[in-house]
């Protein structure tokens, strides 16, 4: 079996070397950058099975490297790290809404990056996972096997954790999912109880697959718990 290969861009060398030397340690691949422009022209001859960037970076910014990646045909499902010294909320939910499906603040722990990786890793390879290939409610439909959602015949931009969020909900419809709950499942690691992240993966998932993102017909929030996917048939003809 070929090992999973890992492209990192950090300017900071001793940081760079840290990440390549623990990641290989634990049996993966890795190509490391120095700078957005570099992995980006590299990245349109050969794709990872996952990016881990950095902010903060001489030239364009880690946050425009992942748009760029998530805006190109050829990487735009391929899972993204964010990796940021800033603490604030701003970068992390810009970076979620960019499409990074997890981020790590500076300064972080060895074990905590090599768990974040297998993690996210782990939600990608569902080899072993009992195979559900098509869901379908209402006009949404979740092509498992593909990785893809339509709302009608359309199909829909859906990063890596929106489509695993949505996947939940729609598989326990009817259900009330906390917030904790789904922090747990869909991020699989110890996401220091910030349920906001939840939040804004919702509310994107709303604005793709609701008409109404003020009156969701599919998606409802059960006020101080979470979410739940409807159970009700809606009339896409309504």
């Amino acid at each position: 079996m070929s090992k999973q290969l890992i492209f990192v861009v950090e300017d900071e060398m001793h940081i760079q070397q840290l990440i390549k030397y623990n990641l290989e340690a634990n049996g993966f691949k890795v190509n490391v950058f120095d700078n957005g422009e570099d992995l980006l022209e590299y990245s349109s001859g050969k794709v990872p099975d996952l990016f881990i960037l950095d902010i903060m970076l001489p030239g364009i910014d880690g946050l425009e490297v992942c748009r760029n990646l998530k805006q190109n045909n050829n990487t735009k499902t391929i899972p993204i790290i964010m990796l940021t010294a800033k603490s604030e909320e701003f970068d992390k939910v810009l970076g979620l809404e960019l499409g990074a499906d997890d981020y790590i603040t500076k300064p972080f722990s060895v074990r905590e990056l090599i768990a974040r990786v297998k993690a996210l890793f782990r939600r990608v390879n569902t080899t072993n996972e009992p195979k559900i290939e098509v869901l379908s409610h209402g006009e949404i439909k979740i092509d498992c096997t593909r990785r893809e959602v339509y709302k009608g015949d359309k199909l829909l931009e859906m990063p890596l954790k929106e489509f695993e969020l949505l996947k939940m909900l729609v598989l326990n419809k009817g259900k009330v999912l906390s917030r904790e709950h789904l922090l747990d499942k869909i991020w699989g690691f110890d996401y220091y109880g910030e349920t906001r992240t939840v939040d804004v993966h919702i509310r994107y998932l709303r604005q793709k697959i609701e008409d109404n993102d003020d009156n969701p017909t599919y998606i409802e929030t059960v006020r101080g718990i979470g979410y739940r996917f409807t159970d009700k048939n809606p009339d896409p003809a309504n």
